[in-house]
């Protein structure tokens, strides 16, 4: 494809189904994304979110790697302050050593939770202070040149696990820049500093032994469907639930409806949240291609990492084949 094409998947429990329903869509998308073109399927780090079932990560990258037979997974990412270097290095060394070949890890420094969760965690609030070094020390029991005498990581793949930083401020972009490790800003919810934090993640870059050039990737919205009246519809749908959740955390127990959160979400107090969601493709496959083109050229990005929200699995599904598809009908038109 013209531009790298990756999926984020949110393990989403829908309305009325559980976990279990869950892991087993996980399982639909990524042979979906397998089959359609997409380099790599990436599960992100969340707690305390009862409409999220990606908490486990290390375990859910495992489950689906075990049905599918080629596609890349990974996280995007693993929150580093809530755990041990080693621990991390233990888990995705056991992942590439079942897996050789098909794992990365992304690395995060947010606590992925409210500050009630962070404490449940044992995480102590300094934690993300030594994110770096924590990357350094995870980087090397990866690679078998552990920084603390006497300890390493068992089971240590033979292959490599790929790093990643990922980053929604300027922080993550110097730092992946001074470690020369690729770069993922979270721009499908965070859009505000992403075309700053690439420039200062190109204009700093350092070569390193993982990467010789800089590496940008980015996170964008994406609903598409056969019909541009259907796609709307599943943002709208999909949007107002998100809306919905988050206005919840503080009001339990209280309905709202449609026509609420529209009011809410077009006033100045729903701004915020609405822009949140600046980078969204929404349409036929021709419109998304178009969108998805038009933005990773315009960011200079090397990829891309779809977000694809809607309600039902099978618009999913559908969304990540139709925008495969037609991102990789135009790469076989320009060779």
């Amino acid at each position: 494809m013209p531009v790298a094409l990756s999926l984020l998947d949110l393990a989403a429990i829908a309305p009325g189904q559980t976990a279990r329903d869950s892991f087993h869509n996980s399982v639909e998308l990524a042979r979906a994304a397998e089959r359609s073109g997409y380099e790599r399927v990436w599960y992100a780090e969340h707690h305390n979110m009862s409409r999220i079932a990606s908490s486990a990560t290390s375990v859910l990258i495992g489950y689906v790697a075990g049905q599918t037979d080629t596609i890349r997974l990974g996280a995007g990412g693993i929150m580093l302050p809530n755990h041990s270097p080693l621990v991390i290095a233990e888990q995705f060394g056991t992942l590439e050593s079942l897996y050789p070949g098909r794992i990365d890890l992304g690395l995060g420094r947010a606590p992925g939770s409210d500050q009630a969760t962070m404490r449940a965690l044992r995480r102590n609030p300094s934690s993300a202070d030594t994110f770096p070094q924590d990357v350094l020390e995870l980087q090397g029991y990866l690679t078998g040149n552990s920084r603390i005498p006497g300890i390493k990581a068992v089971p240590r793949a033979e292959g490599v696990v790929p790093l990643y930083i990922l980053g929604s401020s300027l922080f993550g972009a110097q730092l992946a820049a001074h470690l020369g490790l690729p770069y993922a800003f979270a721009s499908h919810f965070a859009p505000e500093a992403l075309r700053q934090a690439v420039r200062e993640y190109r204009d700093r870059f350092q070569p390193s032994e993982q990467l010789a050039q800089p590496y940008v990737m980015a996170g964008v919205n994406v609903f598409a469907a056969e019909d541009r009246d259907a796609a709307e519809e599943q943002k709208t749908i999909a949007y107002r639930a998100r809306t919905r959740a988050f206005i919840k955390r503080g009001a339990a127990g209280v309905d709202y409806s449609d026509e609420e959160i529209d009011a809410f979400l077009a006033s100045p107090n729903g701004a915020h949240l609405a822009k949140m969601t600046t980078y969204t493709a929404v349409g036929t496959p021709a419109e998304v291609a178009d969108y998805l083109e038009d933005f990773a050229a315009e960011i200079q990005a090397d990829e891309l990492i779809t977000v694809h929200h809607a309600q039902e699995i099978a618009d999913r599904v559908r969304s990540v084949e139709l925008t495969g598809a037609a991102l990789g009908a135009r790469e076989s038109l320009t060779r």
